[in-house]
């Protein structure tokens, strides 16, 4: 990964966008055979370190890279604090077609490496085929976040971000559609269904999440299987997804994904409860490049249109 990215190119397209993306998505995984072998020894000691790979890459807590790197100029650097004394980095990201814009804002949950720097060209591609807002949040003691990620907390901090758009003026009366990939998956779940009541969220949008921690250890540490029912992060999607009723899901599952099996993502669609429910494939998808597949922002834009705005 580049300390010093270049600005994408200012004829953005699809494709071009799957080039830059690339570059700056491609971060470690956890798995390798010598982990393996050390996770099945410490998993119930150290889990949290092994869930939450927040030093992933080496610089991910001092080097988080800022929207204008990319081309955007108009953005807020925030430092959001929560109910237990935290203070949660995050950047909020305008449409750059004021005059036609969106009353969207998508709250944004990344992966369990990296911080939201590294996503940023993903929230580019989404203010530009929206022309919406986009929060995207830095969980408790990732990027410049304080704090030690753990579930209960990381889920405060979910909460957090919702209430942070609901009460911001500029905001408080947008659509919200709550987007998670991978880890971030089972964080918008979990906020989802919290909230679903409440009326203030409009859509769910997720990509290449999991069943539960228990039931991906398996395969990303298989040495470790016997001991998953030790694992205290449950992250339970399985269990609380079937509770949103009433809020349109997109499931977004890359085909060729080598952390989640994607076996997960469809058992996830069937258990779905929720009144509309997308399913779309992304064939050559990856865990970290699905979102370089060329549908990929088509599926959400039709998404969006389709079940969102209407």
């Amino acid at each position: 990964m580049s300390d010093s990215p270049p600005p994408p190119s200012p004829q953005w397209s699809f494709s071009s966008m799957a080039g830059n993306t690339m570059q700056f998505l491609r971060l470690p995984v956890l798995a390798s055979s010598g982990l393996a072998v050390i996770a099945s020894s410490l998993l119930y000691f150290k889990q949290n370190e092994l869930i939450y790979p927040r030093n992933v890459p080496a610089d991910a807590r001092t080097h988080v890279p800022k929207p204008s790197a990319f081309g955007i100029s108009d953005y807020e650097d925030l430092q959001i604090p929560t109910s237990d004394g935290e203070s949660l980095n995050a950047l909020f990201i305008r449409p750059s077609k004021k005059e036609r814009a969106q009353d969207i804002t998508i709250l944004m949950f990344h992966g369990n490496a990296g911080n939201i720097g590294h996503r940023v060209p993903i929230a580019k591609v989404l203010t530009r085929t929206l022309n919406c807002n986009v929060l995207m949040l830095e969980y408790r003691g990732y990027g410049l976040s304080t704090g030690t990620p753990d579930e209960k907390g990381i889920n405060i901090d979910a909460q957090t971000a919702l209430d942070y758009i609901r009460h911001r003026a500029e905001t408080r009366d947008n659509k919200i559609i709550v987007y998670g990939q991978s880890l971030g998956g089972a964080v918008a779940i979990n906020l989802v269904a919290r909230n679903q009541q409440k009326g203030v969220i409009s859509g769910l949008i997720l990509e290449n999440t999991f069943l539960c921690i228990r039931k991906l250890i398996p395969s990303v540490f298989p040495p470790a299987r016997y001991l998953a029912r030790l694992c205290h992060q449950y992250w339970g999607s399985e269990d609380v997804l079937p509770k949103i009723q009433d809020i349109p899901i997109l499931f977004l599952s890359g085909l060729m994904d080598e952390i989640v099996p994607p076996s997960h993502m469809s058992q996830l669609y069937d258990l779905c409860r929720s009144s509309t429910k997308v399913w779309r494939e992304l064939p050559s998808g990856g865990h970290n490049d699905s979102v370089a597949e060329p549908s990929y922002f088509d599926y959400i834009q039709s998404f969006v249109v389709d079940h969102v705005l209407d």
